[in-house]
């Protein structure tokens, strides 16, 4: 497996990375109250005074405290880490090359890590990313709705992340691996145990051809109240956030509101009049957010800061700064035509699902461009290995 950035290879010597996979399983995700004391004191300090016998740390309740501590004298960290390395799980916490800079707009209650199950980088991932979310209980409308406009952002070189769940979430990931793209399911559970049960085939093939992604450690169970604290974390790392169903309690409307007070874009595809299940959907559009009908409407949008932008004159990142498996990938592209995912994954020897995931990420780069099924440099990429290499 991949450790994309090498987020996990000194683990066990790691003081700051100890003390964080520690938290996690004493702090619930999105506790600002943590988050405010690693802020303060330190991940390290923090674990110190769980575990010692000194001072509370301030803003909770003497109550609280000794819940705490008592959920501290369970927490073993590097059993944790070996779990998850047996299944091909890492932790990515702030400070990694890993780390998607945009969760750290969720301020104190930004994750304290995240445990990341599949080859792809993350935070490449991150940067061409539309949520897509809706109802668990969604109409045939709602499921074609939401698989159509996720084949169609990954046509476009988008990756689709949505939570795994029944209904519109499943529907979306299942449309964005149909069209050969990129998905990536956030959950609410430890990424080693898939949730819901039924959804075990779809989010091991996530895993295979795209990202799961969760905060809480190996063997944890989902909540209520933990599905709606993922959704900050699904709205903090994409670039706009479309909701296809929903009624006016859903927990998809969390994710859109959460994507609006971040500054994100926030999306709703109507459905009709008549439908309670489009109720949410009508009224979080008679707020703020944009009509969409297409993934051509919803690239207009989030492309403000790409698809509609000037062209870059130069790939982000020099060859030599790739990672040595996209380097292999990039080589194996023709110079002068596109190429199918197949031919390019023998040329590189690779399978076609880590081939699909390097190509995601060289695109995020601006190295490729996508055509229909086949992948072609782009004239950037072209014009600069002419030149020799990439400028810096």
């Amino acid at each position: 497996m991949a450790r994309p950035g090498g987020a996990s290879r000194l683990d066990e010597t790691d003081g700051e990375r100890l003390a964080r996979v520690f938290l996690a399983r004493v702090i619930e995700p999105g506790d600002e109250i943590g988050g405010r004391w690693v802020r303060e004191y330190g991940a390290p300090e923090a674990v110190r005074r769980l575990r010692g016998n000194g001072e509370a740390l301030p803003g909770v309740s003497p109550r609280r405290w000794a819940g705490l501590r008592a959920r501290a004298a369970e927490a073993e960290p590097l059993r944790d880490l070996a779990v998850a390395r047996e299944a091909g799980v890492r932790f990515v916490r702030p400070g990694d090359a890993e780390w998607p800079g945009p969760l750290d707009d969720l301020g104190d209650a930004r994750p304290l890590g995240l445990w990341v199950r599949g080859g792809p980088s993350l935070r490449i991932w991150a940067l061409r990313s539309v949520a897509v979310v809706g109802a668990r209980a969604c109409t045939e409308y709602g499921a074609h709705m939401a698989a159509t406009l996720a084949a169609g952002l990954a046509e476009r070189g988008w990756v689709v992340v949505s939570g795994g769940a029944y209904g519109v979430d499943g529907a979306a990931h299942r449309g964005a691996l149909g069209a050969g793209g990129a998905t990536v399911a956030v959950l609410a559970c430890g990424v080693d145990r898939p949730y819901p049960p039924g959804h075990t085939e779809l989010l091991n093939r996530i895993a295979e051809q795209g990202l799961l992604v969760g905060e809480l450690p190996p063997g944890d169970h989902p909540t209520p109240s933990r599905f709606i604290l993922r959704n900050r974390v699904i709205a903090a790392l994409t670039r706009g956030t479309v909701v296809v169903e929903a009624a006016h309690r859903s927990g998809s409307l969390v994710t859109a509101r959460a994507a609006r007070r971040l500054g994100r874009h926030t999306m709703g595809v109507p459905g009709p009049a008549t439908s309670g299940l489009s109720a949410g959907v009508h009224g979080l559009l008679r707020e703020e957010a944009v009509l969409v009908t297409d993934a051509a409407e919803v690239v207009e949008l989030v492309g403000d800061m790409g698809e509609l932008a000037p062209e870059r004159r130069t790939p982000a990142l020099p060859r030599d700064l790739l990672e040595p498996d996209a380097r292999a990938v990039l080589a194996a592209l023709p110079a002068r035509r596109a190429a199918p995912v197949g031919e390019i994954a023998r040329e590189a020897r690779t399978t076609p699902d880590d081939a699909i995931a390097r190509l995601y990420e060289l695109r995020a780069l601006g190295y490729v461009e996508r055509h229909g099924d086949d992948w072609k440099l782009t004239r950037q990429a072209v014009m600069s290995s002419r030149r020799g290499g990439d400028p810096c």
